[in-house]
């Protein structure tokens, strides 16, 4: 009778507290040392990664790019520069710097025109 009862209590506090780890906390993120993973990893698949092989007021060519060739991206008037959270130019962009950029496609020429180029470290700016 013994042994049957401390096997129910002990089966009943292990069912308890298997329920209370799975039970959502509220305000803490699933991984409290880094946040929640999958916001920084959203915002980077829609930005096109690569190092500046060279570059001039019209156009960044990247090294290092998803294709495996160099990449040309196109810049505009309208195309904004960011370096550590910071507002940034094109001035203090250089060869070899690594760069995520937001990109969109041009409909008539295909080309591929930077909205935002971030350097440094970026994921403090993560914003969309």
């Amino acid at each position: 009778m013994k042994k049957t009862l401390i096997g129910v209590l002990a089966a009943s506090l292990l069912a308890s507290t298997i329920a209370w780890a799975q039970y959502p906390r509220d305000g803490k993120p699933e991984n409290a040392r880094f946040g929640d993973p999958t916001a920084t990893g959203r915002f980077f698949q829609d930005l096109f990664y690569g190092v500046i092989k060279s570059l001039d007021k019209g156009e960044l060519v990247l090294e290092k790019t998803k294709f495996g060739v160099d990449q040309s991206i196109k810049l505009n008037d309208k195309t904004k520069f960011v370096h550590d959270g910071a507002p940034s130019s094109f001035d203090k962009l250089k060869a070899g710097d690594q760069v995520w950029i937001q990109t969109k496609k041009d409909k008539k020429s295909g080309d591929m025109i930077a909205k935002k180029v971030f350097t440094g470290v970026v994921a403090p700016t993560v914003q969309k």
